[in-house]
């Protein structure tokens, strides 16, 4: 009998015993950690950690993979012991589950892993007493001492998590500290709040000594996101003690404020200057960039941002500007690791990713005499900026010069494209209903850019063209006898109300009149709706290929320009941003796998969890619309005046027709659900603005009026979930409020979507 006692016990402890999934997920909350640092610590894939704490479908790790799991969940338990009976962990906030912390000292690092000579490894330093609580502090392989700061509460405080996403394993040593630092100063001591809870002593005494420290010392910055590209420079943000430090004022006069910048006279830029720093054209403002001429590859650039005076925008950064500065480092931190290191506004940011994924240069393979040089970089916008089609320019565009001063262009001169901003009185059916419940989609514009052919080059001009729906460009065309009346859905012809929907080609949903242009989404939804169209004119970008085939000789130096080339620039921006997004949702507790009902519990709560990651949410989702936007910058002030160039003419990034495209589709995907929605149900909105629609019905949320049959939506229809495209609700308000505010406003068609989140009726910009 004992052989056999022996051979259970063997058994036993053959496998490390682990708490049940739920307690995993807890467990990793509760100190903060996200799936991807697990996962990077375990040598896994985050899918697969996200499996081990699934209630629905577990997954056990095996091995060694279970062995170091099973350690990491032990030691968190004796750290965050499980709640009592009557408090259910599901029900403890983030912000409450953390434990005190202590001290960690770092062990000398080996010699291989060394620092080289060029980059000392900073001091570092604790947090000051009288700062809210920092973020658990990583130990360091340096011969340098991390401190944790003390975990006492104090009123009106709350106690931040650690970073999430701000540090994977092969982390690359010149940036071991992170991409970027917020700089503080407390007891007369300047430190840098790093992600990760790493806080760094700085003993710069002036703004230069800062920026040399910053470069040489700090081991800040971010690698380069493509191959052929640049690593990103160290970014730091000043507080308002580092600016009186360091000569700056705190907040900017309404002069200044109005200019951008502080003025070229003033003491701090007179330091600068003394030591061979420059500034760029936008001069020294909320987001300034100090740098020296590169010396070959080597690049001396440091990028500011200075929150104090406007540089994180409320509509899209929330409070983040008053956060102490561990926490604004963490937020920061998070957006910078799942996105890219801020280099501006958030459109700014969102453009900027755009080029750093898709870089204008790259090395060339080497010559006979085995040197190397830059050449162009395929599938980029190169590093000239190209005119856009006369019907694509903007008014006041320096290709309009001639035009008559006080000459309108109409839709038969002028493209378009842009987001819905569309509504219509109720029925008298509709009046009867209870609520007028309203749909958001979910990073609408961002799933108008997955998968789209966009032109990379100059733009071509065609007479009676034939369509070619895989041709990006801009086309004249009328649609005015395209009756939505009668439509085509998949293969199938279906007859619906067409007053009661807004036509897909205009912005105001108001049927065409004549030709206009529009751009190759737009005219291909005309013909898969079912009805034959008949371009007169077109300005296209083809490929060679596709030059060739309508009658455009193309020469090899054509081909080594890259004159002719077109293709899916935007789905690596795509792909970052949607990972970004779902990443941080899902630490928010909002998953890709949630059933409906779940998901809609899930949505309700999510800003509460961690409200520093939900502004990293609102901040990616405003990268996403403004870089939108930035292709196509109107001039700002500066002396502009009509038919003269503004400065982001000068940029390969100034594409109206790439946004156009962007716009159109996403309108286009939204139509295609509004319609098999109509066809399936009888039902038809009552608003659109952008990427929200409105519909009156009788029950409460979406789940009472979506098609869900078992779980499963409607093919082609609105699908409820986190991910880019599907749907989220958006607010639900009473048939009696909109039509009272309605006739407040004397306004029977007023939009009701632009109100329906929260039922206040604002002029008030929301950044949308």
């Amino acid at each position: 009998m004992s052989e056999l006692f022996d051979a259970v016990d063997a058994l036993v402890a053959s496998r490390s015993p682990l708490p049940p999934p739920q307690e995993r997920r807890r467990l990793r909350t509760a100190h903060g950690l996200t799936l991807d640092e697990v996962a990077a610590a375990l040598k896994v894939r985050r899918a697969t950690v996200s499996g081990w704490e699934s209630a629905k479908k577990p997954a056990e790790p095996r091995g060694e993979e279970r062995e170091a799991y099973a350690r990491l969940l032990e030691q968190l338990g004796k750290l965050y012991p499980a709640p009592a009976a009557d408090a259910p962990a599901a029900d403890v906030p983030v912000q409450e589950a953390a434990a005190a912390s202590a001290t960690v000292t770092g062990a000398p690092a080996p010699a291989h892993e060394a620092s080289p000579p060029e980059a000392p490894a900073p001091t570092t330093a604790a947090a000051p007493e009288h700062d809210p609580p920092a973020p658990a502090q990583r130990a360091t392989s340096r011969p340098a001492r991390t401190t944790r700061p003390s975990a006492s509460r104090r009123p009106g405080t709350t106690k931040p998590t650690a970073p999430s996403g701000t540090r994977e394993a092969g982390t690359d040593p010149r940036f071991e500290n992170g991409p970027l630092a917020v700089v503080d100063v407390a007891d007369g001591q300047v430190r840098a709040y790093c992600t990760g809870g790493l806080v760094l002593d700085v003993p710069a005494k002036s703004l230069p000594s800062l920026i040399d420290w910053t470069l040489k010392e700090s081991r800040l910055g971010q690698p380069k996101l493509s191959g052929p590209g640049k690593d990103a420079d160290p970014l730091l943000v000043l507080t308002e003690a580092a600016l009186e430090r360091y000569g700056l004022p705190a907040a900017l006069s309404d002069e200044e404020r109005l200019a951008g910048r502080i003025p070229e006279g003033h003491k701090a830029l007179k330091q600068l200057a003394r030591a061979n720093w420059q500034l760029t054209k936008r001069g020294f403002g909320p987001w300034a960039r100090i740098y020296r001429p590169a010396q070959g590859a080597q690049r001396a650039c440091v990028q500011l941002c200075i929150p104090s005076w406007g540089a994180l925008d409320t509509r899209h950064w929330g409070e983040a500007g008053q956060l102490p500065p561990a926490q604004l480092a963490r937020v920061l931190g998070v957006f910078a690791a799942r996105v890219m290191t801020p280099r501006g506004s958030t459109a700014v940011t969102g453009l900027e990713l755009m080029t750093a994924l898709h870089p204008p240069t790259r090395a060339s393979t080497p010559d006979p005499t085995g040197r190397r040089h830059s050449e162009h970089n395929p599938g980029s916008l190169g590093t000239e900026p190209v005119d856009p089609a006369p019907c694509e320019a903007p008014d006041g565009h320096p290709l309009l010069a001639d035009l008559p001063r006080f000459h309108l262009r109409g839709p038969g001169e002028k493209l378009l494209e842009e987001a819905w901003d569309w509504a219509r009185p109720l029925t008298d059916a509709e009046c009867l209903r209870r609520n007028l419940v309203g749909l958001d989609v979910n990073m609408a514009f961002a799933a108008g850019a997955n998968g789209l052919t966009v032109g990379l080059g100059e733009p071509v001009h065609l007479q009676q063209p034939l369509f070619d729906a895989k041709l990006p460009g801009s086309w004249l065309v009328d649609l005015s006898h395209v009756d939505l009346s009668r439509v085509k859905t998949g293969k199938e012809w279906v007859d619906l109300d067409g007053s009661l929907l807004p036509s897909p080609f205009t912005p105001k949903g108001e049927r065409p009149q004549g030709p206009a242009w529009y751009a190759t989404p737009t005219v291909a939804y005309a013909q898969e709706l079912g009805y034959d169209i008949t371009p007169t004119e077109a300005w296209v970008r083809p490929n060679a290929q596709q030059a060739r085939a309508v009658g455009i000789t193309v020469t090899r130096e054509d081909e080594e320009a890259h004159r002719y080339a077109n293709g899916r620039y935007l789905d690596a921006w795509y792909q970052r941003l949607r990972d970004a997004y779902l990443a941080t949702m899902a630490d928010l507790g909002v998953g890709t796998d949630l059933p409906p009902e779940e998901f809609l519990a899930a949505m309700d709560r999510y800003r509460s969890r961690d409200p520093q990651l939900a502004l990293v949410v609102s901040a990616v989702k405003a990268t996403v619309k403004g870089g939108v936007g930035k292709l196509r910058e109107r001039p700002r002030g500066e002396g502009w005046r009509p038919g003269q160039p503004w400065r982001a003419l000068s940029r390969p990034t100034w594409r109206p027709d790439i946004r156009a495209a962007v716009i159109s589709r996403t309108r286009i995907n939204f139509h295609r659900k509004i319609i098999r929605h109509a066809a399936f149900t009888g039902q038809y909105p009552v608003a659109i603005l952008s990427d929200c629609v409105v519909y009156a019905t009788d029950g409460e949320g979406p789940l009472d009026f979506l098609p869900y049959r078992e779980g499963k939506p409607l093919p082609g229809g609105f699908k409820l979930g986190v991910n880019p495209g599907l749907v989220k609700h958006e607010g639900t308000q009473s048939v009696l409020w909109g039509e009272g505010v309605r006739d407040r406003f004397e306004a029977p068609e007023l939009n009701l979507a632009r109100y329906i989140k929260d039922g206040t009726v604002t002029d008030a910009d929301n950044g949308e």
